[in-house]
């Protein structure tokens, strides 16, 4: 059977022509399967694994419908959780749009907003945006939603994870009810759902795989490590012994233990790695997507912020330092690696604190990880980091009783016992002092007539 390629979609020459310039022939299978549905104008929930094609997926059917509209008011919205993804997906839109008049504008926060608002001097066709950056622009008239046409939202799960839902909800009443709403998720969650019975009228379905399943592509090893520093260790290891680590991305759960790591990294291996996490500026975290895009530097320690949605071509290999708190997102993560049909090798370094974690990912993607032995050469360390030493819990607490004798605490006298419930006007509740005043004004009078 002969391949499908973009030429079948009967899109626009000129978009034809980037897709060629940029090495693109042939459709994604989530690429095949949303082109009719978007098409026809129906409300769409894409459910796909990470890593698929996702983005090309949504863009493509729109913009061979997109007409240029005369008012400079945005007509197609696209909507995602992060920064990263914002100036992704811009520049994906602004490569597409080269050729036609399209006006592709990107905002997120952390950006001087004013500065932002002069984007839209001269129109907007195309908005990407964080939903609360687009919100705070709407509400201060920057721009209007009244003619958005087609509403994106990517990795709508996060979004709702990150908290974004009542930026969402806020957006919606901003647009107008008729228009096309068409969503791409990784996972299908409850919150998901429940936005898609309130908001969104009987979308199409389309899904690749169920929630949680890894790509197939994707090598996944385990190695059972006994800390942090030791897997310190395990890594510098691996890297010194494994040629094939030339471009690997390496997930800490949080942004102080990216910062400890990166610290003894750089020391083993100086200026061939650099850390991006949310504390980190968003011109350094771009510098440093870069450096690490254009293979200048050999890997990224990073928290989850990079687990979503960017598409870092080549990435070799995808290290979890340590084992993500949520199944799903150990799914995210390793869908850096195995894009666009290509292999990947993920590696998850677990302690014993660890193991019920790995075993829900397990569970979620009813696989069981193949485990590699822990290298003889490699040395243990001992020594624990702040994380991972045990609370100190008092053994057999001594119990203060009071009143029981013995020091301040003595039995009163038999002769103190009784228990003071005070004279009459404790016992009644005191009148105002109005009308005590006339209760004594009316005694003393009738005492003078007697």
């Amino acid at each position: 059977m002969e391949k499908l390629t973009f030429a079948d979609f009967d899109l626009p020459v000129k978009i034809l022509d980037v897709l060629a310039d940029l090495e693109l022939f042939e459709p994604t299978p989530i690429q095949e399967k949303s082109l009719k549905p978007i098409l026809s104008g129906r409300d769409v929930m894409g459910i796909a694994q990470t890593g698929t094609g996702k983005t090309l997926a949504y863009l493509l059917p729109v913009l061979k419908t997109w007409k240029y509209s005369k008012t400079g008011n945005p007509t197609v919205l696209v909507l995602v959780p992060t920064r990263e993804l914002v100036v992704q997906v811009t520049e994906i839109l602004e490569k597409l749009t080269e050729n036609i008049t399209a006006r592709v504008i990107g905002i997120y926060g952390g950006k001087n907003i004013n500065t932002q608002k002069l984007l839209f001097n001269d129109g907007c066709d195309i908005l990407v945006g964080t939903p609360g950056r687009v919100m705070d622009l709407s509400i201060d008239n920057a721009i209007s939603l009244k003619e958005v046409q087609k509403l994106i939202i990517d990795e709508f799960d996060e979004m709702l994870n990150l908290g974004f839902r009542p930026q969402l909800t806020h957006i919606f009443e901003m647009m107008k009810e008729k228009r096309q709403n068409i969503l791409f998720s990784a996972t299908m969650t409850e919150a998901v759902d429940e936005m898609l019975d309130v908001y969104f009228a009987n979308p199409i379905e389309i899904s690749l795989a169920k929630s949680g399943t890894p790509l197939e592509k994707i090598e996944q090893i385990g190695y059972k490590v006994e800390n942090f520093n030791t897997k310190i260790n395990l890594l510098e290891h691996l890297l010194k012994s494994d040629t094939d680590m030339s471009k690997v991305l390496i997930f800490n759960n949080n942004k102080r233990h990216a910062d400890l790591l990166f610290t003894k990294i750089d020391e083993l291996f100086p200026e061939q790695f650099d850390v991006i996490h949310s504390n980190k500026s968003q011109n350094y975290r771009l510098k440093a997507m870069k450096r690490f895009e254009n293979e200048e530097i050999r890997g990224l320690i990073t928290t989850d912020v990079m687990a979503r949605g960017l598409d870092i071509s080549n990435i070799t290999h995808v290290i979890n330092f340590e084992t993500p708190d949520i199944p799903e997102q150990y799914i995210h993560r390793i869908g850096r690696t195995g894009r666009a049909d290509k292999e990947g090798k993920a590696l998850v370094f677990v302690t014993k604190k660890e193991e019920p974690l790995l075993l829900d990912i397990e569970l979620l993607m009813d696989k069981e990880l193949k485990f590699n032995e822990f290298p003889e050469e490699v040395k243990i360390n001992p020594k624990k980091i702040a994380a991972e030493e045990d609370q100190v819990v008092m053994k057999n607490p001594v119990q203060v009783k009071l009143n029981e004798g013995g020091g301040a605490f003595h039995e009163k006298k038999a002769k103190n016992t009784k228990e003071n419930w005070g004279g009459p006007s404790k016992r009644k509740a005191p009148k105002k002092f109005g009308a005590n005043r006339a209760q004594q004004k009316a005694k003393s009078k009738s005492k003078r007539k007697k």
